[in-house]
Parts: C-alpha cells; structure tokens; sequence
C-alpha cells in the first residue's frame, strides 16, 4: 500500500523559509513524479511543481518560480518543498502526490495523480 506523508508545516512569519517533506512508502517510485500542490480556504487546488523520482528533473508553476525548491532525496524516498520569502498568501494545506511520469510530466492536472498524501498545514502571518 503506498503511503505519502507530509511533515513540516506550521506557523510562520512572513519572509522567513520552511521546507515541506513527503516521505512515501510501500512502492517502487523510478517512473514516478512527485507533485507538491496546495489549496487554501475557497480556493482550488494549485499545482506548484513536479519532480521525476529517477533523474530529479524540476517543473515550476510561475507563482512560486525563484521562492520554491523541490528536491529529493531516493535513500530515504523523501521528496522536499524549500519554500522561501513565504507570504501571508502562501496560507494553504500543502500536499505532494505520486503519478506515473508519462501521464503527469511536467504539469498535469491534479486529478491525475495516483496517491496523494493528507496534506500539512502552512500558515503564514503578516
């Protein structure tokens, strides 16, 4: 059964930095992408960038090019979020998801991921 679960969230001010983890279980994950996504309250889902599992090649949604990281890290099927210059706007439930690369690659919507995790809550106060 695979699992991902995020860690890491919390509350913040803004400019500082957090890093968001996705540790994922019970797969084998080379043709996969990791996907890191976000929703805040009335909103729809964001996607905010992709990773492929096997080369570690990154895709960016315009909104977070330059504030956000993704990176991961096989030995420990860890995949990160390094979100920098965090604004009160970045307010949201942060989540990574796993879909096959083919399908995904670099920004398929969210509704074609396979697994997705339960998601950790940033906030940012002003």
């Amino acid at each position: 059964q695979v699992q991902l679960v995020e860690s890491g969230g919390g509350l913040v001010q803004a400019g500082d930095s957090l890093r968001l983890s996705c540790a994922a279980s019970g797969g084998t994950f080379s043709n996969y992408a990791m996907g890191w996504f976000r929703q805040a309250p009335g909103k729809e889902r964001e996607f905010l960038g992709i990773i492929s599992w096997g080369i570690g090649s990154t895709y960016y949604a315009n909104s977070v090019k330059g504030r956000f990281t993704i990176s991961r890290d096989s030995s420990k099927n860890t995949v990160y979020l390094q979100m920098n210059g965090l604004k009160s706007e970045d307010t949201a439930v942060y989540s990574c998801a796993a879909g096959w690369l083919r399908t995904v690659w670099p920004k398929g919507s969210w509704h074609e991921y396979t697994y997705w995790g339960h998601g950790t809550q940033v906030t940012v106060s002003s």
